[in-house]
């Protein structure tokens, strides 16, 4: 299956002198550089992790459109936004924003979120779900940004206005045409899946789920993909949805390659705790490239998935990750028909 290929940048940084990201604004800086030479080298895509309260992006639209202003072809997105933290007419305002500088090249991944670095930081942004469930207050303002990206009026305008108001009630402005249909919900299991496919949004499916059945981490995200598109399908949407996965892919082609993630070739999936529950964790592929072929061709999900988004250590520095996706792109795509 041909496929889209993208980058996902957590964005981390750290003052120690081992890091070529030391500072807040390398990170924001450099992941622009990044999506530059990745859009020169082919890569169909420029992923942003968010997390709020740590050394990493935590605030997506400005870092999205200005990503949107030094590139033309590639799709920018995040992977994800975590929908408890977010006040959906402003998110609605700032993604149509971000959307219409970047020319519709906007992907944006939300969700519930991964585990955060304070006690329910959401709080301290003016959130209180309701009965404590935080994972329903997630659902809902991604339900509410989702009917604010239709562009429909609701707000009854003011009869004495600062400006002439058209007739009717008001939407949001600026309206950015067909973002809807390019939200994507980051789900951890295969009945969240199932959820996404009920509210329209594309599936987007990380290197973890917060479940296991005791089957290869591959096996259980392709079953959870497989949910998704019959859950898709019973839904009845007049419009195909999209799928990406994330790995953690590494050709060793050079000697620099070897000394970062050769110990890398054994890795295997892992099963843990998250959020107080098992989770079952997948496993990163590194090795010489004809190796990579013929692991990553045994890989369900990918082979199921229409786009693949490939996890960075950005803290290596702009050179070295567009070293790893041109590896990627030219000696591992395509071999397994990506391209």
């Amino acid at each position: 299956m041909k496929k889209k290929i993208g980058f996902l940048n957590f964005g981390h940084w750290t003052p120690s002198p081992h890091s070529q990201v030391r500072t807040a604004s390398d990170a924001l800086l450099q992941t622009i550089e990044l999506a530059v030479a990745a859009e020169e080298l082919g890569v169909d895509g420029a992923y942003v992790r968010v997390h709020h309260f740590a050394r990493q992006l935590a605030s997506p639209f400005p870092l999205l459109a200005a990503m949107a202003a030094r590139t033309s072809s590639i799709e920018l997105g995040t992977g994800v936004i975590d929908m408890r933290y977010e006040n959906p007419p402003y998110m609605a305002e700032d993604a149509g924003a971000a959307d219409l500088i970047s020319a519709g090249r906007l992907q944006l991944g939300v969700s519930r979120g991964s585990p955060e670095q304070v006690i329910d930081g959401f709080r301290h942004f003016g959130f209180e779900p309701a009965d404590g469930d935080h994972a329903a207050m997630a659902r809902e303002h991604t339900r509410r940004f989702l009917d604010l990206l239709e562009g429909e009026g609701f707000a009854e305008p003011n009869p004495r206005p600062m400006f002439p108001n058209p007739p009717g009630l008001l939407p949001l402005k600026p309206h950015a045409p067909g973002l809807r249909q390019r939200i994507w919900w980051g789900a951890g299991s295969r009945a969240t899946a199932e959820w996404a496919a009920d509210q329209g949004m594309n599936l987007m499916s990380s290197t973890l789920l917060t479940e296991d059945t005791g089957v290869p981490f591959h096996r259980l995200q392709a079953e959870q993909i497989e949910r998704f598109r019959t859950a898709w399908a019973a839904a009845g949407h007049d419009w195909e949805p999209r799928v990406s996965v994330s790995r953690s892919v590494f050709p060793i082609v050079d000697e620099r390659d070897r000394a970062y993630f050769g110990r890398e070739s054994r890795s295997q999936d892992q099963v843990g705790m998250i959020d107080g529950g098992i989770a079952r964790f997948g496993k990163t592929y590194a090795g010489e490239p004809d190796q990579l072929v013929r692991d990553l061709a045994e890989d369900e999900a990918v082979a199921a998935a229409d786009t693949l988004l490939l996890t960075i250590p950005n803290q290596l520095g702009v050179d070295y990750n567009a070293h790893v996706l041109e590896s990627v792109v030219e000696h591992v795509a395509p071999a397994l028909g990506w391209r």
